[in-house]
């Protein structure tokens, strides 16, 4: 059995602010470096062994995955294939700036339609064969060990979903700044162990820190 780890990366100040990144190469805030100390420490408390570490290679979740490979003492594998999904021309730009000036793309996604996002972006589809690819790449080339994998909400987000349509079994696809989502790859299906389990953060720390 494989187990793969997934955390998202710490919040930036385009998270606070909620404006879309992508693939834009934001780093993390001190309050996201202060997120990816507490859940190294926490996958420290509670003993968590791991045999490798691999990271979106954008700036917020390599520093969270480095903040974290510190503390466990591994190296970290960037891979590009973990990026957040690509936004094209919406990167930088909040939801109301958006559907204000990209209105028919903004209505076909809130639609529920896949058309590129920005225009120039990836589809849903495409992220979802980008992210589902190269996990089950990972689960193959690693049998039977434990990854630590960092990257962002929409590619989590995607491989949870995968995983509830083989399954039928909903989950919550909430994804917040470096939440643990687990999951075992061992049987014909995927066993989702955890979502988006940010006990280490709740969510009025982020209010209390970011008060001071």
């Amino acid at each position: 059995m494989t187990t793969l780890v997934l955390i998202r990366h710490g919040e930036t100040e385009w998270n606070r602010i909620g404006r879309w990144q992508g693939h834009a190469d934001v780093p993390l805030s001190d309050l996201g470096r202060e997120q990816a100390r507490r859940v190294a420490a926490r996958l420290q408390a509670e003993e968590q062994r791991f045999d490798h570490i691999y990271a979106s290679d954008l700036a917020r979740a390599f520093e969270t995955a480095s903040i974290i490979a510190s503390a466990l003492e591994l190296p970290v594998h960037p891979l590009i294939e973990l990026r957040e999904m690509h936004v094209g021309a919406w990167s930088g730009l909040t939801r109301d700036e958006i559907s204000v000036n990209y209105p028919e793309q903004w209505s076909l996604y809130t639609g529920g339609g896949d058309g590129p996002r920005g225009g120039d972006g990836e589809t849903n589809e495409a992220l979802r064969t980008r992210v589902v690819g190269i996990l089950e790449r990972l689960v193959r080339d690693h049998p039977e060990q434990r990854l630590l994998v960092v990257s962002h909400g929409g590619p989590i987000r995607t491989l949870v979903s995968h995983i509830e349509r083989l399954t039928g079994l909903p989950t919550d696809l909430q994804i917040d700044n470096t939440s643990i989502t687990e999951i075992r790859f061992g049987g014909a299906i995927p066993q989702i162990v955890r979502v988006n389990d940010a006990a280490h953060w709740p969510r009025d720390a982020t209010a209390d820190l970011t008060a001071r």
